[in-house]
């Protein structure tokens, strides 16, 4: 198990707030996330075809990961507001991610979407879902340092 030193802050903080709370009210929490879901900026709006479906969540998810001329990280999620668990996983990621240095974000552990306290309260295939959405993420952050390359 990993601990909150070995998570940036933002990811940290938010792992923090989800085991501070009873069982019970961490769906609320994750609710919470999911009306808090980044609007994409407007640049991105008109252009689904950059976006990556995650094909591991049972609902359509999309994100897709920049790196600004500074080196930081964004990552822009759309997902459905009848899909509230799912969104909330993507608010999560867009939100904990946001502004990291691109080692920061590589250097997450793979098993952060379980560390959040959540194993009770969600499927194993939600979680799962949130892990590839993690994994994706990496994985399109590699290929745009690669482009910069």
């Amino acid at each position: 198990m990993m601990t909150t030193t070995d998570l940036p802050e933002p990811l940290a903080e938010i792992r923090e707030d989800f085991l501070a709370l009873e069982q019970s009210d961490r769906l609320l929490l994750l609710l919470e996330f999911s009306n808090s879901l980044p609007e994409l900026p407007e640049r991105y709006r008109d252009h689904p075809d950059l976006f990556e479906r995650v094909v591991e969540c049972q609902s359509p998810v999309f994100i897709f990961v920049e790196v600004d001329e500074t080196g930081a990280v964004h990552l822009y999620a759309t997902a459905p507001a009848e899909s509230p668990t799912t969104r909330g996983f993507a608010s999560i990621l867009a939100q904990g991610l946001d502004g990291l240095s691109v080692a920061e974000v590589l250097a997450v552990p793979e098993d952060y979407p379980q560390s959040i306290g959540l194993t009770q309260a969600v499927s194993p295939l939600r979680l799962r879902g949130m892990t590839a959405m993690l994994g994706r993420t990496k994985r399109q952050l590699r290929e745009r340092v690669a482009e910069r390359a």
